[in-house]
């Protein structure tokens, strides 16, 4: 019998991030301030949850929520103080963290090629702090390193979650929008008089960023591994920074691109070493 996971599900995971990769592009041109697009954002996911998806919140993990509503709130702040390049490529070195911790909170087997990968992937993060940056940039930096610890115990605890019980993760995603929507409503008064563009775009990242993503992570994570969950996701990192380009001409500079290079070859790495 193999051990492979069913393709359908490798398709859920890998739909999920591109949809994520968007984040980057529709986070920059939000006319708002980063916490005031986290509540917006937020909100708008918790009722696509309640509305559509309806998941049991009786069900959710406290945990799984905390670790969820963390990751999503650096993410934007990140994206919106440093490039969306940086803000993903240093989210992406949550891949590490999970391959560190799946024999402690999964008890699935860790590798020698996953030391290798853990090493480049924190060696590739530390040429992110090598360019020149303002002090607004290094604090971006700085959250989007954060954003790939709470990035990792996201995957971790949801594939937790996914295995137990029922094996829906999305209560514990919808929760996790309701702590990010709450957490951040004393920002929220920036979203007072949005422009239709403004409600356009925080119906997109409700909605199809965060709401139908998280969906089709849920299901696929089922049936996949954290660690290879996390890494077919890679597809989001490569393409964030492209629609971010094309649509703001934004660039990360030189020791950015390589970090990311060197983070994305350790995710391809562990991708194709089986």
């Amino acid at each position: 019998m193999s051990d492979q996971p069913p393709r359908r599900a490798v398709l859920f995971v890998a739909a999920a991030a591109l949809l994520w990769s968007s984040g980057g592009l529709f986070i920059k041109i939000a006319p708002m301030p980063a916490l005031a697009v986290a509540c917006g954002r937020a909100a708008i996911a918790t009722l696509f949850y309640v509305l559509v998806l309806r998941p049991d919140l009786r069900k959710a993990r406290f945990t799984t929520a905390a670790a969820y509503a963390a990751c999503v709130v650096t993410f934007v702040t990140a994206t919106k103080l440093t490039t969306a390049a940086n803000a993903i490529f240093l989210q992406y070195t949550g891949p590490a963290y999970v391959l560190l911790l799946s024999p402690l909170v999964l008890r699935e087997p860790f590798r020698p090629i996953d030391a290798l990968c853990v090493g480049l992937s924190l060696a590739g993060m530390s040429l992110f702090f090598v360019d020149k940056l303002e002090a607004g940039q290094l604090a971006g930096n700085v959250l989007g390193a954060v954003s790939g610890v709470f990035f990792a115990f996201t995957v971790l605890l949801l594939r937790r979650d996914a295995r137990s019980g029922s094996g829906d993760a999305l209560p514990s995603t919808m929760l996790g929008n309701v702590f990010a929507a709450l957490g951040t409503v004393p920002f929220a008064g920036a979203l007072a008089h949005l422009s239709s563009t403004g409600v356009l775009v925080l119906v997109y990242l409700g909605v199809m960023q965060l709401g139908v993503s998280y969906w089709l992570f849920a299901r696929g994570v089922r049936h996949v591994p954290a660690a290879e969950a996390s890494l077919i996701s890679m597809l989001e990192p490569v393409c964030n920074p492209l629609w971010v380009l094309l649509g703001t001409g934004e660039r990360p500079g030189p020791w950015s691109v390589a970090g990311g290079a060197i983070v994305l070859g350790a995710v391809a790495v562990r991708t194709f070493v089986k």
